[in-house]
């Protein structure tokens, strides 16, 4: 069997990854190439890939169960992705950074995201890898870090007069914020399968540090959302139509550049659930460290 070619895009992070067609279903070998990629570059891209909803769902299925949004519509052949349509009349409000759906307990581990209808130009999408975020640091601010939690929020990443709320329905907002009341997740995570340490806060979703005062919080977490925007940490994609991109929800962030209106964009996402998150310093009962 041919493995794949990967082809990375920065020292840091980003790949492309050819010799692959994700409308047939990959045998084990070849989903564990798939994983190595991922996990050695954070986020891989596919180009020129044609597959259905069902065959994206089913993709997505092998690395884990699949996230169901609790506001953004389905895909009625595959409820389980659902739909990023961005217009004059629908604008984005992704356009700030963040990791996806940190307000639950068990975040992802991934998101699979597949270009249905491009603008022109612009709708680009920028990552950045949060372990070269965290070894940027001094090491004492590491350390300091490394012992704090913080409250991930859903109503600060959807809040009640936001674009996605407004489009979900008063109604159903209100069942999502029942559903969902703020999280703690450690300021730093230890990666279950790496074993390498990374920041996991973001402009999305973190609200404020525990145990710190609200001046004291802010000024760390807005130091920190500002610090994983350095250009040495980012690789920024331009799409292409029937691309698909495949990040590692646990060592990034993402960007989704709003320059492109009123033209339409539209993508299809499947999110692949993970478990919950801790530090090496403070384990759960019976888990191990990975080797790094």
């Amino acid at each position: 069997m041919a493995k794949f070619q990967v082809t990375p895009l920065t020292p840091t992070i980003g790949a492309v990854v050819e010799g692959i067609d994700l409308s047939q279903r990959l045998d084990n070998g070849q989903l564990e190439e798939v994983r190595a990629a991922l996990l050695a570059h954070q986020v891989i891209f596919f180009e020129d890939q044609h597959i259905t909803p069902v065959q994206h769902r089913d993709f997505a299925a092998r690395f884990g169960a699949l996230h169901t949004h609790p506001l953004y519509p389905g895909v009625p052949e595959a409820p389980e992705l659902f739909i990023l349509d961005n217009h004059k009349d629908n604008p984005t409000d992704n356009d700030s950074w963040h990791t996806d759906v940190t307000f639950i307990e068990t975040p992802p581990m991934a998101s699979i995201l597949y270009a249905k209808h491009l603008p022109p130009s612009g709708g680009d999408t920028i990552w950045s890898n949060m372990k070269a975020a965290y070894e940027a640091l001094s090491p004492t601010f590491r350390e300091f870090l490394s012992g704090l939690d913080a409250v991930h929020d859903f109503a600060r990443g959807f809040p009640q007069q936001g674009i996605v709320a407004a489009g979900a329905g008063a109604e159903k907002h209100a069942k999502a914020l029942a559903a969902n009341p703020p999280v703690l997740h450690p300021v730093v995570r230890t990666h279950p399968e790496t074993g390498q340490d990374g920041l996991f806060i973001n402009y999305g979703f973190t609200d404020r540090i525990k145990g710190l005062r609200r001046k004291e919080s802010d000024a760390i977490l807005n130091m920190l959302f500002e610090h994983i925007q350095k250009p040495e940490f980012l690789v920024r994609w331009r799409w292409k139509d029937n691309a698909i991109a495949f990040w590692d929800n646990r060592v990034t962030q993402h960007y989704a550049v709003n320059d492109y209106l009123p033209h339409r964009r539209i993508m299809n996402r499947a999110t692949v659930l993970g478990d919950r998150p801790y530090h090496r310093s403070r384990m759960p009962a019976g888990v191990k460290v990975a080797a790094e």
